[in-house]
């Protein structure tokens, strides 16, 4: 598996923790930044983490910033991402398996490196359903994006 992997300032002290599990698990790493506690707009690095996901060159996204939330939108912003925030196991091999889930965000300051360890963890180990129900679903998810970016495109010619 291939990761790529951007954090805010907020989610600094995270990362090398963060790297260190993914290294222990094989995956290969693609780190988008950011390199120092400086501060930084999360919106930035979660563009250049969601479009690799987009675009093929990884197969999933990891972002860390302070609470995962900030990540989760900005992440959720870019078409064919489908992000959730994570601070418990369940959710995150769930969101993969039933949600088809392809951007992870944590919150440094809210989970320390264990639990960012078993969620992760759990993330990489989990892989989306055969499930029809689970496939139609997300189909459907697909379908609410093109169904927006169509009523975009319609404001944007009429305006």
């Amino acid at each position: 598996m291939h990761i790529a992997l951007g954090n805010d300032h907020a989610g600094f002290a995270m990362i090398d923790p963060v790297q260190a599990i993914l290294a222990e698990l094989g995956v290969e790493v693609t780190h988008f930044g950011s390199y120092t506690a400086e501060p930084v707009d999360f919106p930035d690095i979660a563009r250049l983490v969601c479009d690799a996901v987009r675009q093929g060159d990884v197969d999933r996204g990891l972002m860390v910033c302070g609470t995962g939330v900030g990540a989760s939108i900005a992440s959720n912003k870019r078409p064919g991402i489908r992000a959730m925030v994570a601070h418990d196991t369940h959710c995150a091999h769930q969101g993969v398996e039933h949600d088809d889930v392809n951007v992870l965000c944590l919150g440094a300051q809210i989970i320390g490196p264990w639990l960012a360890e078993d969620i992760i963890r759990a993330f990489v180990g989990a892989r989306f359903s055969t499930e029809e129900h689970f496939r139609r679903r997300v189909a459907k998810l697909h379908e609410m994006e093109l169904e927006a970016a169509r009523e975009l495109a319609d404001e944007a010619s009429s305006g």
